[in-house]
């Protein structure tokens, strides 16, 4: 099946924001698009402002991650990533935790290869 067709359309009025489960308070996102069949899917990521996470990541699917406004520094290599900053991430490459100091959002695009 694959996910939907979808012409433009404006995401404010037809899809609201959602606590991410299992994350912390306050981390929320807006699923754009999702393919039921492989749970691959495209969505926008909030961090609020002042936020920092305590897990480092691993996670079994390609990760491709657009800083669309703010920033967030990861801990564990010690580096900023700031707006306009692109991120592809294969099956298990470590990343995080996290500080967000002024909050962020990103544009993430995740693709479950079988």
């Amino acid at each position: 099946m694959g996910k939907p067709e979808l012409e433009f359309f404006d995401h404010d009025l037809n899809i609201g924001w959602r606590q991410v489960e299992g994350a912390l308070d306050g981390i929320i996102e807006k699923i754009l698009s999702l393919d039921p069949e492989t749970g691959s899917y495209t969505r926008l990521l909030k961090f609020p402002p002042g936020i920092t996470t305590n897990e480092t990541l691993i996670h079994d699917f390609w990760e491709e991650v657009y800083i669309l406004k703010g920033s967030l520094t990861d801990l564990k290599k010690k580096e900023t990533y700031i707006e306009g900053m692109y991120a592809c991430r294969p099956p298990q490459m470590t990343h995080g935790p996290y500080n967000i100091p002024s909050g962020c959002m990103t544009l993430e695009i995740r693709t479950y290869v079988k």
